[in-house]
């Protein structure tokens, strides 16, 4: 089922953090950001966390991540990508810079890439 305009503002409404509530705001704008503003409006405990073995695992060389949730360490990273989540773990940040691979905040991809092309969720 696709979260409507009206429900996403709704449920904006009742987030507190300035930062969520900015994510929403630009993702709702494009169709193709709506699945990630489904999952980030609804409540905090359904936000995920990834371990970088996990990320690993799902993703190509060069490939763009969106986490909907928290990054965190468990597991080692092999090769060079894009990762963007809510927050990081510092321990995470670290092994990520060992493979010279990028962290931004969702907010800034969504700002780059409006139209989400070549994006992976991952969940």
């Amino acid at each position: 089922m696709e979260l409507s305009q009206t429900k996403l503002k709704e449920r904006t409404r009742r987030k507190t953090n300035p930062e969520i509530i900015e994510l929403l705001r630009l993702a709702g704008k494009n169709k193709t950001w709506m699945p990630l503003a489904k999952i980030i409006s609804s409540s905090a405990r359904k936000y995920s966390s990834v371990n970088l073995e996990q990320i690993d695992e799902k993703t190509e060389i060069g490939d763009t991540v969106v986490i909907p949730g928290k990054v965190l360490s468990a597991g080692n990273l092999t090769k060079k990508i894009k990762i963007c989540a809510l927050t990081i773990s510092e321990s995470a940040r670290t092994k990520l810079k060992e493979t010279k691979s990028e962290f931004s905040s969702i907010t800034d991809e969504i700002k780059l890439n409006p139209k989400a092309a070549g994006i992976k969720l991952i969940r």
